[in-house]
Protein backbone atom coordinates (compact mmCIF):
# COMPACT_ATOMS: atom_id res chain seq x y z
CA UNK A 1 0.00 0.00 0.00
CA UNK A 2 1.32 3.62 -1.02
CA UNK A 3 1.95 5.72 1.59
CA UNK A 4 -0.52 8.67 2.08
CA UNK A 5 1.19 11.92 0.63
CA UNK A 6 2.03 14.44 3.06
CA UNK A 7 -0.28 17.50 3.62
CA UNK A 8 2.75 19.65 3.64
CA UNK A 9 3.68 18.61 -0.15
CA UNK A 10 -0.32 18.25 -1.35
CA UNK A 11 -0.69 20.54 -4.32
CA UNK A 12 -4.56 22.07 -5.21
CA UNK A 13 -5.90 24.17 -7.86
CA UNK A 14 -8.03 27.48 -7.58
CA UNK A 15 -12.01 26.81 -8.94
CA UNK A 16 -13.17 29.77 -7.47
CA UNK A 17 -12.60 33.12 -6.16
CA UNK A 18 -14.47 35.95 -5.68
CA UNK A 19 -13.79 39.16 -3.25
CA UNK A 20 -11.20 37.79 -0.82
CA UNK A 21 -12.44 34.41 -0.99
CA UNK A 22 -10.77 31.34 -2.79
CA UNK A 23 -11.95 27.74 -2.98
CA UNK A 24 -9.30 25.21 -3.98
CA UNK A 25 -9.50 21.63 -4.62
CA UNK A 26 -6.75 19.05 -4.11
CA UNK A 27 -7.58 16.00 -6.93
CA UNK A 28 -5.54 12.66 -5.29
CA UNK A 29 -5.44 13.56 -2.24
CA UNK A 30 -7.32 11.32 0.13
CA UNK A 31 -9.92 12.71 2.94
CA UNK A 32 -8.03 13.34 5.83
CA UNK A 33 -4.80 13.50 3.96
CA UNK A 34 -5.59 16.95 2.54
CA UNK A 35 -5.38 20.35 4.51
CA UNK A 36 -7.43 20.77 7.97
CA UNK A 37 -9.27 24.11 9.02
CA UNK A 38 -7.32 26.54 9.92
CA UNK A 39 -4.36 25.31 7.85
CA UNK A 40 -2.08 28.18 6.04
CA UNK A 41 -2.30 27.73 2.09
CA UNK A 42 0.31 29.36 -0.59
CA UNK A 43 -1.50 30.58 -4.14
CA UNK A 44 2.05 32.12 -5.01
CA UNK A 45 2.65 34.39 -2.95
CA UNK A 46 -0.80 35.20 -1.68
CA UNK A 47 -1.42 33.50 1.88
CA UNK A 48 -4.75 31.74 1.73
CA UNK A 49 -6.45 29.97 5.84
CA UNK A 50 -8.92 27.61 4.99
CA UNK A 51 -11.90 28.41 6.81
CA UNK A 52 -14.36 25.59 6.11
CA UNK A 53 -14.67 22.60 3.26
CA UNK A 54 -17.84 23.02 0.86
CA UNK A 55 -19.75 20.62 -1.67
CA UNK A 56 -17.37 18.60 -3.47
CA UNK A 57 -14.55 18.61 -0.87
CA UNK A 58 -13.44 22.31 -1.88
CA UNK A 59 -11.51 23.97 0.40
CA UNK A 60 -13.01 27.97 1.08
CA UNK A 61 -10.43 29.60 2.09
CA UNK A 62 -10.15 33.45 2.97
CA UNK A 63 -7.25 35.55 1.39
CA UNK A 64 -4.65 37.32 4.26
CA UNK A 65 -3.31 39.91 1.24
CA UNK A 66 -4.92 41.12 -1.67
CA UNK A 67 -6.11 38.10 -4.10
CA UNK A 68 -5.73 40.23 -6.98
CA UNK A 69 -3.81 38.18 -9.25
CA UNK A 70 -5.37 34.92 -8.42
CA UNK A 71 -6.62 33.39 -11.23
CA UNK A 72 -8.56 29.56 -12.14
CA UNK A 73 -6.59 26.91 -12.09
CA UNK A 74 -3.43 28.31 -10.34
CA UNK A 75 -1.63 26.42 -8.01
CA UNK A 76 -2.03 26.29 -4.30
CA UNK A 77 0.29 24.90 -2.20
CA UNK A 78 -0.03 23.13 1.72
CA UNK A 79 1.89 24.18 3.98
CA UNK A 80 1.07 21.39 6.33
CA UNK A 81 -0.34 23.63 9.87
CA UNK A 82 -2.11 26.76 10.74
CA UNK A 83 0.10 30.48 10.94
CA UNK A 84 2.85 30.22 12.87
CA UNK A 85 4.63 33.17 14.99
CA UNK A 86 7.86 33.43 16.01
CA UNK A 87 8.06 33.63 19.75
CA UNK A 88 10.80 34.59 22.53
CA UNK A 89 13.40 37.23 22.81
CA UNK A 90 14.13 38.11 19.02
CA UNK A 91 10.74 39.67 18.71
CA UNK A 92 11.19 42.37 21.40
CA UNK A 93 11.87 45.87 20.38
CA UNK A 94 10.63 44.75 16.32
CA UNK A 95 7.45 46.35 14.47
CA UNK A 96 5.92 42.99 13.00
CA UNK A 97 2.69 42.15 10.74
CA UNK A 98 0.38 38.75 11.71
CA UNK A 99 2.69 36.60 10.29
CA UNK A 100 5.62 37.85 12.69
CA UNK A 101 7.39 39.53 8.99
CA UNK A 102 9.12 42.90 10.11
CA UNK A 103 7.36 46.19 8.85
CA UNK A 104 10.37 48.53 10.43
CA UNK A 105 12.27 47.81 7.58
CA UNK A 106 14.99 45.72 9.36
CA UNK A 107 15.78 41.51 8.93
CA UNK A 108 13.21 39.14 10.08
CA UNK A 109 13.77 38.22 13.65
CA UNK A 110 15.58 35.39 14.16
CA UNK A 111 13.15 33.58 16.36
CA UNK A 112 14.01 29.80 18.20
CA UNK A 113 10.69 28.72 18.13
CA UNK A 114 7.33 29.29 15.96
CA UNK A 115 4.02 28.65 17.10
CA UNK A 116 0.81 28.06 16.01
CA UNK A 117 -1.95 31.57 16.72
CA UNK A 118 -4.49 29.27 17.42
CA UNK A 119 -4.24 28.49 20.87
CA UNK A 120 -6.48 27.20 23.82
CA UNK A 121 -6.87 29.36 26.75
CA UNK A 122 -5.70 28.22 29.70
CA UNK A 123 -7.44 26.07 31.53
CA UNK A 124 -9.28 26.75 34.83
CA UNK A 125 -7.34 24.73 37.63
CA UNK A 126 -4.26 27.08 35.66
CA UNK A 127 -6.03 30.43 36.16
CA UNK A 128 -5.48 32.65 39.25
CA UNK A 129 -6.66 36.36 40.10
CA UNK A 130 -5.08 38.89 41.69
CA UNK A 131 -6.79 41.87 43.67
CA UNK A 132 -3.94 43.97 43.15
CA UNK A 133 -4.47 47.49 41.33
CA UNK A 134 -2.37 49.07 38.24
CA UNK A 135 -1.78 52.68 38.59
CA UNK A 136 -2.03 54.71 35.89
CA UNK A 137 -1.69 58.34 37.12
CA UNK A 138 -4.65 59.43 35.26
CA UNK A 139 -6.90 60.68 37.99
CA UNK A 140 -10.01 59.85 36.54
CA UNK A 141 -9.65 56.11 36.18
CA UNK A 142 -7.48 55.67 39.00
CA UNK A 143 -10.74 57.14 41.06
CA UNK A 144 -13.46 55.61 39.60
CA UNK A 145 -12.28 52.56 37.61
CA UNK A 146 -8.69 51.56 38.58
CA UNK A 147 -7.52 48.72 36.46
CA UNK A 148 -6.82 45.01 37.79
CA UNK A 149 -3.20 43.88 37.24
CA UNK A 150 -4.20 40.53 35.06
CA UNK A 151 -7.59 41.81 34.61
CA UNK A 152 -9.07 43.48 31.12
CA UNK A 153 -9.72 47.08 30.76
CA UNK A 154 -12.01 48.33 27.71
CA UNK A 155 -12.02 52.06 26.72
CA UNK A 156 -15.65 52.55 25.37
CA UNK A 157 -16.14 55.56 23.06
CA UNK A 158 -17.57 56.67 19.28
CA UNK A 159 -15.46 58.71 17.17
CA UNK A 160 -13.34 61.71 18.21
CA UNK A 161 -13.97 61.31 22.20
CA UNK A 162 -10.41 60.66 22.42
CA UNK A 163 -9.76 56.82 23.07
CA UNK A 164 -6.39 56.48 20.82
CA UNK A 165 -4.66 59.34 22.75
CA UNK A 166 -6.33 58.04 25.95
CA UNK A 167 -4.65 54.80 25.22
CA UNK A 168 -1.53 56.84 24.35
CA UNK A 169 -1.10 58.58 27.34
CA UNK A 170 -1.83 54.64 29.76
CA UNK A 171 1.16 53.54 27.26
CA UNK A 172 3.62 56.43 28.30
CA UNK A 173 2.52 56.41 31.60
CA UNK A 174 2.49 52.34 32.20
CA UNK A 175 5.13 50.90 30.08
CA UNK A 176 8.00 52.53 31.58
CA UNK A 177 7.33 51.60 34.95
CA UNK A 178 5.90 48.08 34.23
CA UNK A 179 8.68 45.51 34.58
CA UNK A 180 7.40 42.93 32.30
CA UNK A 181 7.09 43.05 28.55
CA UNK A 182 4.75 45.16 26.60
CA UNK A 183 2.92 43.93 23.56
CA UNK A 184 0.98 46.60 21.25
CA UNK A 185 -1.51 45.80 18.71
CA UNK A 186 -2.85 47.95 16.56
CA UNK A 187 -5.86 46.27 14.53
CA UNK A 188 -7.71 48.40 11.52
CA UNK A 189 -6.26 51.64 12.60
CA UNK A 190 -4.40 54.29 10.74
CA UNK A 191 -0.76 53.47 9.76
CA UNK A 192 0.25 56.96 10.54
CA UNK A 193 -0.93 55.90 14.35
CA UNK A 194 1.82 52.83 13.78
CA UNK A 195 4.69 55.36 12.65
CA UNK A 196 3.87 57.79 15.59
CA UNK A 197 3.84 55.17 18.35
CA UNK A 198 6.87 53.17 17.09
CA UNK A 199 8.79 57.17 17.19
CA UNK A 200 7.53 57.48 20.41
CA UNK A 201 8.53 54.49 21.94
CA UNK A 202 12.00 54.96 20.65
CA UNK A 203 12.23 58.34 22.42
CA UNK A 204 10.95 56.92 25.46
CA UNK A 205 13.42 54.62 25.45
CA UNK A 206 11.24 51.54 26.11
CA UNK A 207 10.78 49.93 22.86
CA UNK A 208 13.29 47.53 23.30
CA UNK A 209 10.88 45.73 26.26
CA UNK A 210 7.99 45.72 23.93
CA UNK A 211 6.53 43.97 20.79
CA UNK A 212 4.82 46.13 18.29
CA UNK A 213 1.98 44.44 15.92
CA UNK A 214 0.20 45.57 13.08
CA UNK A 215 -2.89 44.71 10.93
CA UNK A 216 -4.14 48.09 9.51
CA UNK A 217 -7.15 49.29 7.82
CA UNK A 218 -6.07 48.73 4.51
CA UNK A 219 -4.86 44.89 5.13
CA UNK A 220 -7.40 42.60 4.03
CA UNK A 221 -10.06 41.32 6.48
CA UNK A 222 -8.55 38.31 7.45
CA UNK A 223 -5.03 40.05 8.49
CA UNK A 224 -7.01 41.82 10.90
CA UNK A 225 -9.56 39.02 12.08
CA UNK A 226 -6.21 37.31 13.24
CA UNK A 227 -3.26 39.76 14.60
CA UNK A 228 -4.76 39.70 17.52
CA UNK A 229 -4.19 36.01 18.04
CA UNK A 230 -0.38 36.51 16.89
CA UNK A 231 0.19 39.07 19.61
CA UNK A 232 -1.49 36.78 21.92
CA UNK A 233 0.73 33.89 21.13
CA UNK A 234 3.49 35.99 21.96
CA UNK A 235 2.32 36.92 24.83
CA UNK A 236 1.47 33.90 26.22
CA UNK A 237 5.25 32.49 25.54
CA UNK A 238 6.57 35.27 27.85
CA UNK A 239 4.23 34.77 30.67
CA UNK A 240 4.18 30.75 30.22
CA UNK A 241 7.61 30.05 28.97
CA UNK A 242 9.53 33.28 30.57
CA UNK A 243 6.95 33.89 33.80
CA UNK A 244 6.70 37.30 33.46
CA UNK A 245 4.09 39.71 33.84
CA UNK A 246 2.84 40.93 30.56
CA UNK A 247 0.91 44.41 29.35
CA UNK A 248 -1.15 43.95 26.31
CA UNK A 249 -2.46 47.33 24.52
CA UNK A 250 -5.29 46.49 21.77
CA UNK A 251 -6.24 49.42 19.18
CA UNK A 252 -9.01 48.75 18.48
CA UNK A 253 -10.66 45.25 19.59
CA UNK A 254 -13.93 46.81 18.09
CA UNK A 255 -11.88 46.45 14.36
CA UNK A 256 -11.39 42.99 15.01
CA UNK A 257 -15.30 42.17 15.70
CA UNK A 258 -15.60 44.26 12.23
CA UNK A 259 -12.64 41.80 9.94
CA UNK A 260 -15.02 38.85 11.68
CA UNK A 261 -18.28 40.17 10.33
CA UNK A 262 -16.27 40.69 6.79
CA UNK A 263 -14.59 37.18 6.64
CA UNK A 264 -18.30 35.89 7.54
CA UNK A 265 -20.25 37.68 5.05
CA UNK A 266 -17.65 36.95 2.17
CA UNK A 267 -18.29 33.16 3.81
CA UNK A 268 -21.78 33.95 2.85
CA UNK A 269 -23.13 33.15 5.98
CA UNK A 270 -26.90 34.38 7.47
CA UNK A 271 -25.91 37.66 9.24
CA UNK A 272 -27.62 37.98 13.06
CA UNK A 273 -28.63 41.18 14.98
CA UNK A 274 -27.19 44.33 13.11
CA UNK A 275 -25.65 42.80 10.57
CA UNK A 276 -23.01 41.23 12.49
CA UNK A 277 -21.39 37.11 12.45
CA UNK A 278 -23.68 34.84 13.98
CA UNK A 279 -20.40 33.62 15.19
CA UNK A 280 -19.73 36.88 17.13
CA UNK A 281 -20.05 35.97 20.78
CA UNK A 282 -17.19 32.59 19.84
CA UNK A 283 -15.40 34.52 18.30
CA UNK A 284 -14.65 37.39 20.72
CA UNK A 285 -14.35 34.38 23.59
CA UNK A 286 -11.43 32.82 21.55
CA UNK A 287 -9.75 36.10 21.32
CA UNK A 288 -10.41 37.42 25.41
CA UNK A 289 -10.41 33.92 27.02
CA UNK A 290 -6.85 33.68 26.38
CA UNK A 291 -6.20 37.04 28.02
CA UNK A 292 -5.75 35.62 31.35
CA UNK A 293 -3.50 35.30 34.77
CA UNK A 294 -1.84 31.80 35.34
CA UNK A 295 0.59 30.83 38.51
CA UNK A 296 3.66 31.80 35.85
CA UNK A 297 2.48 34.91 35.25
CA UNK A 298 -0.43 37.44 34.09
CA UNK A 299 -1.74 39.34 31.39
CA UNK A 300 -2.91 42.44 31.53
CA UNK A 301 -4.99 44.06 28.77
CA UNK A 302 -5.74 47.49 28.07
CA UNK A 303 -8.62 47.41 24.98
CA UNK A 304 -9.75 50.66 23.13
CA UNK A 305 -13.31 49.88 21.96
CA UNK A 306 -14.94 51.90 19.21
CA UNK A 307 -18.74 52.06 19.70
CA UNK A 308 -20.89 52.63 16.83
CA UNK A 309 -22.69 55.75 16.34
CA UNK A 310 -22.61 56.02 20.40
CA UNK A 311 -24.51 52.98 20.69
CA UNK A 312 -23.72 51.25 23.54
CA UNK A 313 -26.68 48.62 23.34
CA UNK A 314 -24.57 47.64 19.77
CA UNK A 315 -23.85 43.72 20.33
CA UNK A 316 -20.23 44.17 19.87
CA UNK A 317 -20.03 46.73 22.56
CA UNK A 318 -22.15 44.31 24.69
CA UNK A 319 -20.16 41.04 24.10
CA UNK A 320 -16.89 42.62 24.73
CA UNK A 321 -18.28 44.63 28.01
CA UNK A 322 -18.92 41.41 29.39
CA UNK A 323 -15.21 39.80 29.01
CA UNK A 324 -14.16 43.32 31.19
CA UNK A 325 -13.10 43.78 34.83
CA UNK A 326 -12.81 47.21 34.38
CA UNK A 327 -14.77 50.05 31.92
CA UNK A 328 -14.31 53.13 30.91
CA UNK A 329 -16.66 54.76 28.92
CA UNK A 330 -15.96 57.90 27.44
CA UNK A 331 -18.26 60.81 26.93
CA UNK A 332 -19.19 62.70 24.13
CA UNK A 333 -20.91 65.26 26.28
CA UNK A 334 -17.96 65.82 28.01
CA UNK A 335 -15.30 66.12 25.17
CA UNK A 336 -18.16 69.14 23.70
CA UNK A 337 -17.55 70.67 27.08
CA UNK A 338 -13.66 70.32 27.07
CA UNK A 339 -13.76 67.85 30.03
CA UNK A 340 -10.41 66.14 28.95
CA UNK A 341 -10.17 62.76 29.66
CA UNK A 342 -13.79 62.78 28.81
CA UNK A 343 -14.10 59.79 31.24
CA UNK A 344 -18.10 59.53 32.33
CA UNK A 345 -17.59 58.88 36.05
CA UNK A 346 -21.25 57.53 36.21
CA UNK A 347 -20.65 55.03 33.70
CA UNK A 348 -16.97 53.46 34.15
CA UNK A 349 -17.04 50.95 36.87
CA UNK A 350 -14.32 48.83 37.87
CA UNK A 351 -14.60 44.93 40.11
CA UNK A 352 -11.89 46.67 41.98
CA UNK A 353 -13.42 49.25 42.91
CA UNK A 354 -14.36 47.36 46.88
CA UNK A 355 -13.16 48.25 50.36
CA UNK A 356 -11.42 45.32 50.31
CA UNK A 357 -8.85 45.88 47.43
CA UNK A 358 -8.67 49.76 47.12
CA UNK A 359 -9.14 50.36 50.86
CA UNK A 360 -11.87 51.97 52.69
CA UNK A 361 -10.79 55.36 52.31
CA UNK A 362 -10.29 55.22 48.24
CA UNK A 363 -13.94 53.12 48.32
CA UNK A 364 -15.54 56.04 50.50
CA UNK A 365 -14.03 59.26 48.31
CA UNK A 366 -15.08 57.41 44.82
CA UNK A 367 -18.87 56.70 46.21
CA UNK A 368 -18.73 60.15 47.27
CA UNK A 369 -17.61 61.96 43.83
CA UNK A 370 -20.14 59.91 41.97
CA UNK A 371 -23.14 60.65 44.06
CA UNK A 372 -21.72 64.34 43.86
CA UNK A 373 -22.00 64.16 40.15
CA UNK A 374 -24.64 62.44 40.37
CA UNK A 375 -27.03 64.73 42.23
CA UNK A 376 -25.64 67.32 39.67
CA UNK A 377 -26.92 65.85 36.85
CA UNK A 378 -30.36 65.73 38.27
CA UNK A 379 -30.52 69.10 38.92
CA UNK A 380 -29.27 70.24 35.32
CA UNK A 381 -32.81 70.59 33.55
CA UNK A 382 -33.71 72.71 36.65
CA UNK A 383 -30.84 74.80 36.55
CA UNK A 384 -31.51 75.28 32.52
CA UNK A 385 -35.41 75.85 33.08
CA UNK A 386 -35.38 78.26 36.65
CA UNK A 387 -31.41 79.16 36.56
CA UNK A 388 -29.18 77.93 39.49
CA UNK A 389 -30.49 81.18 42.11
CA UNK A 390 -33.64 79.14 42.27
CA UNK A 391 -31.94 76.11 43.98
CA UNK A 392 -31.81 75.80 47.74
CA UNK A 393 -28.30 76.98 49.31
CA UNK A 394 -27.64 72.91 49.78
CA UNK A 395 -28.03 72.81 46.09
CA UNK A 396 -25.86 75.28 45.10
CA UNK A 397 -23.25 73.65 47.40
CA UNK A 398 -23.59 70.50 45.57
CA UNK A 399 -23.41 72.30 41.92
CA UNK A 400 -20.18 74.07 43.14
CA UNK A 401 -18.52 70.86 44.36
CA UNK A 402 -19.76 68.66 41.34
CA UNK A 403 -18.06 71.64 38.67
CA UNK A 404 -15.09 71.86 40.72
CA UNK A 405 -14.70 67.91 40.22
CA UNK A 406 -15.23 67.49 36.64
CA UNK A 407 -12.63 69.97 36.20
CA UNK A 408 -10.18 68.56 39.10
CA UNK A 409 -10.48 65.03 37.34
CA UNK A 410 -8.97 66.60 34.15
CA UNK A 411 -5.69 66.92 33.36
CA UNK A 412 -3.08 67.22 31.21
CA UNK A 413 -1.31 64.76 28.80
CA UNK A 414 2.42 64.17 27.80
CA UNK A 415 1.30 62.57 24.46
CA UNK A 416 -0.29 65.57 23.44
CA UNK A 417 2.12 68.22 24.87
CA UNK A 418 3.22 69.21 21.37
CA UNK A 419 -0.41 70.21 19.93
CA UNK A 420 -1.08 72.07 23.55
CA UNK A 421 1.76 73.57 24.68
CA UNK A 422 0.94 71.91 28.20
CA UNK A 423 3.33 69.53 29.83
CA UNK A 424 1.89 66.43 30.86
CA UNK A 425 0.73 65.48 34.65
CA UNK A 426 1.22 61.91 36.03
CA UNK A 427 -0.69 62.16 39.54
CA UNK A 428 -0.23 59.48 42.07
CA UNK A 429 -3.29 57.92 44.00
CA UNK A 430 -2.79 59.87 47.13
CA UNK A 431 -2.73 62.80 44.98
CA UNK A 432 -6.14 62.22 43.41
CA UNK A 433 -7.61 61.03 46.75
CA UNK A 434 -6.52 63.88 49.08
CA UNK A 435 -8.03 66.47 46.31
CA UNK A 436 -11.50 64.86 45.80
CA UNK A 437 -11.08 65.08 49.65
CA UNK A 438 -10.22 68.79 50.01
CA UNK A 439 -13.39 69.44 47.32
CA UNK A 440 -15.98 67.35 49.15
CA UNK A 441 -15.87 69.21 51.82
CA UNK A 442 -15.24 72.52 50.98
CA UNK A 443 -18.49 75.00 52.21
CA UNK A 444 -17.06 78.30 50.94
CA UNK A 445 -15.99 78.16 47.21
CA UNK A 446 -14.48 81.86 46.64
CA UNK A 447 -11.89 80.19 44.24
CA UNK A 448 -12.97 79.95 40.87
CA UNK A 449 -13.83 76.66 38.64
CA UNK A 450 -10.83 77.52 36.15
CA UNK A 451 -8.13 77.13 38.99
CA UNK A 452 -9.26 73.62 38.78
CA UNK A 453 -9.09 72.88 35.21
CA UNK A 454 -6.30 71.07 33.73
CA UNK A 455 -4.24 70.34 36.43
CA UNK A 456 -2.59 67.47 38.39
CA UNK A 457 -2.54 67.32 42.44
CA UNK A 458 -4.78 69.90 44.09
CA UNK A 459 -1.69 72.03 45.44
CA UNK A 460 -1.16 73.51 41.77
CA UNK A 461 -4.62 75.11 42.10
CA UNK A 462 -3.97 76.28 45.00
CA UNK A 463 -0.31 77.82 43.93
CA UNK A 464 -2.64 79.14 41.15
CA UNK A 465 -4.95 81.14 42.60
Amino acid sequence: MADAPDKAMAEGRVVAARGGIVDVVFPGVSPGDGPHIDDLLYAGDVALQVMSFVEGGAARCIALASARGIGLGAVVRATGGPVMAPVGEAVLGRMLDVFGAPIDGLPPPVAEERRSIHRAPPRLSDRVTRAEVLETGIKAIDLLAPIERGGKTGLFGGAGVGKTVLLSELIHNTVEHHHGVSLFCGIGERSREAEELWREMGEAGVRDRMVMLFGQMNESPGVRFLVGKTALTMAEWFRDDREQDVLLLIDNVFRNVQAGSEVSGLMGRMPSRVGYQPTLATELATLQERIASTRRGAITSIQAVYVPADDFTDPAAAHIFSHLSASVVLSRKRASEGLYPAVDPLASSSVMLTPGVVGQRHYDIARAVRRTLAEYEDLRDIIAMLGIEELSAHDRAVVARARRLERFLTQPFATVSASTGEGGELVPLEGTLAGCETILGQTSFERPESDYYMIGALPDAEAAA
